[in-house]
């Protein structure tokens, strides 16, 4: 009789390899022009280059009276005022000899060199007294300083934050090229599952993975789409792939990718597409799927099955769905680069497999653990603010610096360091 042998888990370096080989096959992103004021988290598509200079002439850093430098060599030379210049105006050229009232944006009148601010000066009835003597280009802001014309401002790839939005108004651009959003359907199973605000029977849960992931999806930028809940038969669930693969670029599971009875996702998926792997060398997070769901026309959408534990559902949709994600939507390929902190915990008890614990920066500059690490525990996931990362077999003792990513980061990587 032959002896069952189980597959070796796959680590997680292996997994993310296999992720970014299967994107490098799926079609490339759309795109659609949409106004600027409304890309808020939206992926650029094509760069955006500056037709013109910003600033767009050279103009005062604040408040004062613009001199050519070579009338006020010393403190206490007084001139009388030739002109009044307001942001937005132009002033004419400086009469020799003067100087001229400036605001704050006001473009400095040919002839001047630099501005005094107003609290170094006293303004009398008929001449401005200057209390130091300037140096040239004192107070001005150079024209194109911050931009040149001709100049990539915003590089196609990049998540547009509200500076980048700012940057992008301040050289004229109405509207942007923008990679369309990533379509998601998420599918939750179980027939213990209840939606809030409905009794709860005895045996049932409510359901949290559903709200769950469908805000971390939101929080992406991608769009979501909530196909409820499958029930525990083949059947059914090979149905509601089917469907979901039509209009969806991603399909996302929680729970029935385990090895019970009643998980019917995996044999689902193998019908319906391909089963590309199954099982993680992690903690929490081990029965995870990553496949292929067939259309009609021959295209794919991909499948990615988290455990059913919500725990371990929000740290596998960090870990392995946010990247997946970010390439979905025009990203680069990105993963958090870790930072070293102190541990001000001990981890006695390592596991063979990696692990991402849940925990918090203190006042003191190191990380906290919180108690209780079941992937069941998703209370850890709100008090926590970032994961530890230990390799196979590693303890901690308190004081050992230990690999830290904030969720924060996860979230949003364009604005981080990230390694391959």
């Amino acid at each position: 009789m032959a002896v069952y042998v189980p597959k070796p888990l796959m680590p997680l370096d292996e997994a993310l390899l296999g992720l970014r080989e299967a994107l490098q096959t799926h079609a490339v992103p759309s795109t659609e022009v949409i106004d600027s004021f409304e890309a808020l988290g939206r992926v650029l598509a094509e760069d955006v280059v500056s037709p013109v200079d910003v600033p767009p002439l050279d103009n005062s850093a604040m408040d004062g009276y613009a001199v050519c430098c070579a009338d006020v060599l010393t403190a206490g030379v007084a001139l009388p005022q030739s002109q009044r210049v307001a942001a937005g105006q132009v002033g004419a050229e400086l009469t020799p000899g003067t100087c001229a009232r400036i605001f704050t944006g006001a473009p400095v009148p040919h002839g001047a060199d630099a501005v005094v601010m107003q609290e170094q000066c006293e303004a009398g009835p008929d001449a401005v007294r200057f209390l130091t003597a300037p140096a040239p280009g004192q107070n001005i802001r150079r024209q194109g300083e911050d931009i040149a014309r001709g100049a990539t401002v915003l590089s196609r790839g990049l998540r547009l934050s509200p500076a980048a939005l700012g940057v992008a108004a301040s050289v004229g651009a109405a509207q942007l090229t923008v990679f369309k959003q990533p379509r998601v359907a998420v599918l939750t199973t179980g027939n213990e599952l209840v939606m809030p605000g409905q009794p709860l029977p005895s045996g049932a849960i409510y359901n949290s993975n559903r709200h769950m992931l469908r805000g971390l999806i939101q929080a992406t930028g991608a769009r979501s789409s909530d196909l409820g809940l499958i029930p525990d038969d083949l059947a059914s669930t090979r149905a509601k792939l089917r469907q979901a693969a039509l209009e969806h670029d991603l399909i996302l599971t929680s729970g029935g990718v385990s090895v019970g009875e009643e998980d019917h996702l995996k044999a689902a998926v193998q019908a319906e597409g391909e089963l590309h792997f199954w099982q993680l060398a992690i903690k929490p997070g081990k029965p995870f799927v990553f496949g292929r769901i067939r259309r009609p026309d021959g295209s794919h959408a991909l499948y990615m099955g988290l455990p059913g534990n919500p725990a371990a559902s929000f740290v596998t949709f960090l870990l392995l769905v946010r990247p997946v994600l970010g390439v979905l939507a025009g990203e680069l390929w990105c993963w958090p680069a870790p930072t070293l902190l102190r541990a001000d915990f001990d981890w006695p008890r390592a596991d063979k497999r990696r692990e991402f614990v849940r925990v918090r920066r203190n006042v003191d500059g190191g990380v906290s653990l919180y108690p209780h690490q079941g992937s069941g525990v998703l209370t850890s996931a709100v008090w926590a603010d970032g994961l530890v990362d230990l390799a196979p077999g590693q303890t901690v003792q308190r004081g050992d610096m230990v690999s830290f990513v904030a969720l924060s980061e996860w979230l949003a990587p364009a604005a981080v360091q990230c390694q391959a």
